[in-house]
């Protein structure tokens, strides 16, 4: 795979790798994602928009430049935005690669940073001497303000140019809730509902907070992801639940929508609308319960987003696919090409075929 370096939501040559039950790969064109649904399916995307959660500025104590990239807020309340958790870095930006990135000042509970605009004080640390809690100071209004104005989408090297938050909302962005962008969304544009529909492919949205994908730093990295509100509409669950008790397949659209939806599910089975934490982290011993098939971008082994994967497909068809992804030169990251993959058929179904 190579990196895709150029902020193109839907480039026109934008390629699709698809997985099917039993693990068989084949290749097609992304526009062409529609004919791989079928009519009574039901899409469901995930209407985050993207914050500027990038802010340059100063740790007061120690007199030196630092980032802090936002990491994950417990609430969706919009007047509820003093208190965020929060990675440190230090002198640089999205130009140097993370895992490059010189090391900050050490932080403690009461330093005080200034952020541009903005100014807020450490709170507690949260298992890691890069991770903690961070208090803006004013109102909301003050606050929304200074991040509009002085924060930047959280951006990695692989992208050399600076990033926009247009290049970062897909065109069904609604609430600005998540820390980077729901990306498998950017496949995503009217024309594509619009063949949706005609289709006979229902669609609906949640809301999830995407939050961080990398730190730079391994032993965070294997946090990741990190706690995450998501918001389900009553609408979405009512009609989930149409569509599986008449055997259409529930399709997420990235893998945020599958950490929110399996998260919604209680003890009866069924799907909970309303506001929830996703705590938990999916992969190959997970029980998928609602999502049957995921839109998702190309992930590398080891990363929490193909770690999710492993829930979907065996690891023998992983690495096969993995290794045509190679092979044909699959652009990843975000701005990649994508994967389609219906959830592994259980053992007695393939002994039925």
């Amino acid at each position: 795979m190579i990196a895709a370096s150029e902020p193109t939501q839907r480039p026109p040559d934008a390629r699709l790798l698809v997985v099917d039950p039993g693990g068989l790969i084949t290749h097609a064109p992304r526009a062409g994602l529609v004919g791989f649904m079928r009519p009574g399916d039901l899409v469901v995307a995930n209407d985050a928009a993207t914050l500027p959660a990038s802010l340059a500025g100063w740790h007061v104590p120690a007199g030196e430049p630092i980032e802090v990239r936002l990491a994950a807020r417990h609430s969706f309340a919009v007047e509820d935005v003093h208190e965020f958790s929060a990675i440190l870095f230090g002198a640089g930006d999205f130009h140097t690669r993370t895992e490059d990135r010189p090391a900050p000042p050490l932080a403690a509970p009461g330093d005080r940073l200034e952020l541009g605009p903005l100014r807020a004080t450490v709170g507690r640390l949260l298992g890691h001497p890069r991770l903690f809690s961070l208090r803006f100071d004013g109102s909301p209004d003050e606050i929304w303000a200074g991040l509009a104005h002085h924060g930047r989408p959280i951006q990695y090297a692989h992208v050399p140019t600076p990033l926009a938050l247009w290049d970062v909302w897909a065109p069904i962005a609604g609430p600005p809730v998540a820390f980077e962008p729901p990306s498998a969304g950017f496949a995503l544009d009217w024309r594509t509902l619009a063949e949706m529909r005609a289709h006979g492919v229902a669609f609906s949205t949640i809301t999830h907070a995407a939050g961080i994908s990398s730190t730079g730093d391994a032993e965070l990295d294997r946090r990741l992801p990190f706690d995450e509100p998501y918001r389900i509409p009553e609408s979405t669950a009512v009609e989930i639940e149409r569509v599986r008790a008449r055997g259409g397949r529930i399709i997420a659209i990235g893998t945020t929508v599958v950490r929110a939806l399996e998260a919604a599910v209680g003890l009866d089975g069924r799907l909970k609308a309303g506001e929830g934490l996703a705590t938990q982290r999916i992969g190959p011993a997970s029980q998928l319960r609602v999502v049957d098939a995921i839109l998702s971008g190309t992930h590398e082994p080891g990363t929490s987003h193909y770690e999710l994967l492993r829930a979907f497909a065996d690891d023998a068809t992983l690495q096969r696919a993995t290794q045509e992804l190679e092979a044909l030169k699959y652009r990843t990251h975000e701005f990649g090409d994508s994967v389609f993959m219906e959830r592994k058929a259980p053992v007695e179904d393939l002994l039925a075929e």
